[in-house]
């Protein structure tokens, strides 16, 4: 069957049109995606989002139908048409993920809501679009790539960690979702990777416009870039990791990636547990009293 997903699992990244697996630091763990070991190119069509290559093999009326609800779907559909047609094992790559710094008040509503939309709808929309036949098959697999900053807040970094806070609520729910079918979740929280990630063309740097914050912007900008090609993660390990995690039976709902992240996560694990104990003698006296006669 030409549009049956042969792989088990379908890999999501913070792409508006993608289906391949992507740290949010821009890894390109492609090999990751295929578990079908075909190591053809990827082949996506570019261009309008209705705009689809029509592979031999599938009847015209299935074709329209996948087409239909893929275009319904909205950004990243197209590519999750295009791996089904191809059988599932290739990957389809999209425009490269990309990152917003600064301080909430220099980005505009227009900026942050782009944000989001790429690195929270765009995985979205992909999972959507691949939920029907995953569900059919009853057997899935899906692996999004968020960011040990989707768990940790840092300064500067406003748009872009509340994009990835959202994937982890996203994920984390979705699992009670698609459990009943045999569809599993796991969501990645890779540390930071030797990638593009804080390249000019991968991070959007602010132009300071308020007083108070334009010393610390340019100070934050300087040091953000000097950490360039400065990563410790290496990202061809990280794409073992993810093929190991893809072949596993019963693979883990929350992947920490890096010894770094794996430091910053436990670190928040344990500020949580203080701060809910500490909330206890106030907060933990709060029902009503008529519940109580």
């Amino acid at each position: 069957m030409p549009l049956r997903c042969r792989t088990r699992w379908l890999g999501t990244s913070s792409t508006r049109s993608s289906a391949s697996t992507r740290t949010p630091e821009g890894t390109r763990a492609r090999a990751a995606v295929s578990v079908g070991q075909r190591s053809s190119r990827p082949r996506l069509r570019r261009g309008r989002q209705r705009e689809w290559r029509v592979l031999p093999g599938a009847s015209a009326r299935r074709r329209r139908g996948v087409r239909a609800r893929c275009a319904r779907c909205g950004g990243g559909a197209g590519a999750v048409f295009e791996a089904l047609e191809f059988g599932g094992s290739r990957p389809s790559r999209g425009e490269p993920a990309a990152r917003q710094a600064g301080y909430l008040e220099e980005i505009t509503p227009a900026r942050m809501r782009w944000q989001i939309e790429t690195n929270l709808f765009g995985p979205m929309n992909v999972t959507r679009a691949a939920l029907p036949t995953l569900r059919k098959q009853r057997v899935g697999h899906i692996i999004t790539l968020s960011s040990s900053a989707g768990l940790i807040g840092q300064e500067f970094c406003v748009a872009y960690l509340a994009s990835k806070f959202g994937v982890e609520g996203w994920m984390e729910s979705l699992r009670y979702d698609v459990e009943p079918y045999n569809i599993h979740t796991t969501v990645v929280e890779p540390g930071f990777f030797r990638t593009e990630l804080l390249v000019d063309d991968s991070t959007i740097w602010p132009e300071p416009t308020i007083d108070d914050y334009a010393e610390r912007t340019t100070a934050t900008v300087a040091a953000w870039k000097s950490m360039n090609g400065r990563q410790t993660g290496d990202p061809a390990k990280l794409a073992r990791a993810l093929l190991t995690i893809a072949g596993q039976s019963k693979p883990p709902q929350r992947f920490v990636a890096g010894a770094d992240a794996i430091e910053g996560v436990t670190a928040k694990a344990q500020e949580l547990l203080a701060q809910a104990e500490a909330s206890r003698e106030l907060g933990g006296n709060l029902g009503d009293d008529d519940t109580h006669a």
